[in-house]
C-alpha cells in the first residue's frame, strides 16, 4: 500500500499473483463441473491480468527495469497465452489437460516471480508512490475492457492491446454470458 492508504499497482498485481497461484492449486484437485468453473475463472483472470500488465505496467517498467527484462516477460506472456488457449480448446476432460495445466502453472508462477523480482521491485524503487497509485487505477480500468480469454495472435504490445482489446473484450464478455446462460438452462 502507499502511504495514503490507497493500493498501488505493485501491491494490486502481487495480490493477483497470489490469487492465480491459489487458483492453480485448487484447480489441480478439482473434479467435474467445479474443475470446469475454476478453469474458466482462471482463464478470465489470467487474460485480464496480462492484458492490463501489457497496457500499463510493462511500458512503465521499460525505463526502470530495462528493455531486455520487459521483453523477456512479454515472451513468457505470449507463451502462456498459447498454452492457455490450447488448454481451453482441449477442455478439462481431455486426458492431457492435467499434465499440460501443471506445466502452465509452473511457467506462470515462475513468470510472476520474475516480474516481482525484476520489474515490480524497480517500479517500487524508482516510480513516485502517487504514480504507482494512479497506475493501479489504470490497471483496474484496463481490466474492465480487457479480453476474458487468451488471444495469442493479437500480440503483446500496449498499442495492439489498446486497439484490439476493447472490441475483443466485448466479444469475449458476450460469449461468456451466452455460455453461462446455456449452461444454466441445459443442466
Amino acid at each position: 500500500m502507499s502511504g495514503g492508504g490507497e493500493q498501488n499497482v505493485v501491491d494490486l498485481l502481487i495480490g493477483q499473483h497470489t490469487q492465480i497461484k491459489e487458483m492453480f492449486a485448487e484447480l489441480a484437485g478439482a473434479q467435474g463441473e467445479r474443475k470446469r468453473e475454476l478453469f474458466h475463472e482462471l482463464v478470465r483472470l489470467l487474460a485480464v491480468h496480462e492484458s492490463a500488465e501489457e497496457l500499463v505496467v510493462h511500458p512503465a517498467a521499460r525505463p526502470t527495469a530495462g528493455e531486455e527484462i520487459v521483453e523477456a516477460r512479454l515472451r513468457e506472456e505470449h507463451e502462456a497465452k498459447e498454452a492457455l488457449s490450447e488448454l481451453y480448446d482441449l477442455g478439462v476432460e481431455h486426458p492431457e489437460f492435467d499434465a499440460k495445466c501443471a506445466a502452465l502453472a509452473q511457467d506462470v508462477l515462475e513468470h510472476a516471480t520474475q516480474e516481482e523480482l525484476k520489474e515490480f521491485s524497480r517500479l517500487r524503487a524508482e516510480v513516485p508512490p502517487e504514480r504507482l497509485v494512479r497506475m493501479a487505477g489504470a490497471v483496474r480500468a484496463a481490466e474492465k475492457i480487457a479480453p476474458t480469454r487468451p488471444h495469442p495472435a493479437a500480440g503483446e504490445s500496449a498499442i495492439v492491446n489498446m486497439l484490439v482489446g476493447p472490441p475483443v473484450g466485448v466479444f469475449d464478455k458476450v460469449r461468456d454470458a451466452v455460455r453461462d446462460w446455456h449452461q444454466a438452462n441445459n443442466d
